[in-house]
């Protein structure tokens, strides 16, 4: 019953034309606010999806590593064991270090990451390439892909192979210190190609043959820095998780997707939430409106709420019906808010409308994702916002004196 008379009172004719403008007016602030905090929100979702592809491009579905020191000897079982854990793809052992990377009179410091022939099937890496080809070569010669970056930062063309880089590897020792004379291996490498996948990626690593590292370094054939793992879609997480931890036992630390970026979806996170509270206040500019409108609304009608309680409707009754009409304008203003917005962001999906500016970017225009909890939090936002911002008015209206000669 409340909502029939909030309805009634909704599109029935007011004795004053300022009462509707500034109703239709506060519902447009709310279409202008919904509709914002929606696209803006489609538009991160859309970035976030877009470095998350990335770095999954990089890193493994799992990954396993000491829980102290560089590196821990892998059993041939431990092997098998994962091979046959159900949703696992395929594994790589690699081993990473930093080293000084030289090519005539340039130098870098890379992270090299030795992997292993299976390597390519966890990530696709060799799809990746911009020049040359991905290739390991053989244990008399290793070859490299280097990160466009680092390519840069040597003045070398992977692809054409001018001349040898020049590595130099700390070897595995104790010692707190490192005695550049006897505790520094230099090696040579040939270069094969270079790929692009994410600046953080293209400017600090090269990928180089486990065998490599392992000679290098110092360790056995046996010994890794860390195992990654690919697994399929729909995979069960929580019984690969149980499954790794029961294989490799409490000295691996096993890591899922999430928690090897952790930092980084943490910090994506936090600012999904900034943007959203900033956003809001655009929602709560338009709950000004909506007090005027709805308290100009219950100076119009104090006939009617002194008829009301004639009848034996209570204070409450009142109360509920001039909530129900805050209620009514918001989801009216949110309803179509989010129809305006879901049109421009399938438009934008569509059709690219807005470019992005310069040319240095993945893509040349914004990325757009809808989602539906966007939806629902932003209606239930909404909500909140139309009920805090009736709340006074419809107060006023329960209270006001009984009197039936009130014009």
């Amino acid at each position: 019953m409340y909502l029939l008379f909030a309805w009634r009172y909704f599109k029935a004719k007011k004795s004053t034309q300022a009462i509707n403008l500034i109703a239709w007016t506060s519902m447009g602030a709310i279409v202008i606010g919904t509709a914002s905090l929606i696209l803006v929100l489609s538009v991160f979702n859309g970035f976030e999806g877009m470095v998350k592809s990335l770095y999954s491009s990089f890193y493994s579905s799992w990954r396993l590593t000491p829980v102290q020191g560089k590196t821990l000897v892998v059993q041939d079982k431990q092997l098998e064991a994962i091979d046959k854990i159900p949703g696992v793809t395929a594994f790589s052992r690699v081993v990473e270090e930093k080293a000084l990377l030289q090519a005539g009179d340039n130098q870098a410091m890379v992270q090299l990451k030795g992997v292993d022939e299976a390597y390519p099937q966890l990530n696709r890496i060799d799809t990746l390439l911009v020049n040359g080809n991905y290739s390991m070569g053989t244990a008399e010669q290793p070859q490299a892909v280097l990160g466009i970056g680092v390519a840069d930062a040597l003045g070398v063309f992977a692809d054409r192979n001018l001349m040898p880089l020049t590595v130099y590897l700390p070897k595995k020792t104790n010692a707190l210190q490192l005695d550049w004379t006897n505790d520094i291996q230099t090696a040579s490498l040939q270069t094969v190609g270079t790929f692009m996948i994410q600046q953080d990626f293209d400017n600090r690593y090269a990928i180089v043959p486990i065998q490599f590292m392992q000679v290098s370094l110092g360790l056995t054939d046996r010994e890794c820095s860390s195992i990654e793992i690919a697994t399929a879609e729909g995979a069960d997480p929580d019984a690969i998780r149980t499954s790794l931890q029961s294989i490799m036992g409490t000295n691996w630390l096993v890591q899922d997707r999430y928690q090897q970026n952790q930092s980084l979806y943490a910090v994506m996170r936090t600012e999904r939430w900034i943007v959203y509270a900033v956003l809001s206040l655009l929602l709560v500019v338009a709950a000004f409106t909506m007090i005027g409108a709805l308290t100009m609304l219950v100076l119009e009608k104090q006939k009617d709420i002194s008829v009301l309680m004639a009848l034996g409707t209570d204070r409450g009754g009142i109360l509920r019906i001039f909530l129900a009409e805050g209620v009514l304008l918001a989801a009216g203003g949110g309803l179509l808010g989010m129809g305006l917005a879901a049109l421009l962001a399938l438009m934008q999906i569509r059709f690219h409308l807005i470019p992005m500016q310069g040319g240095s970017f993945l893509i040349d225009y914004y990325p757009v994702a809808l989602q539906w909890v966007d939806f629902v939090l932003v209606g239930i936002t909404v909500l909140i916002i139309a009920l805090i911002a009736s709340w006074l008015p419809a107060y006023k209206a329960s209270r006001t004196a009984f009197n039936l000669r009130a014009s």
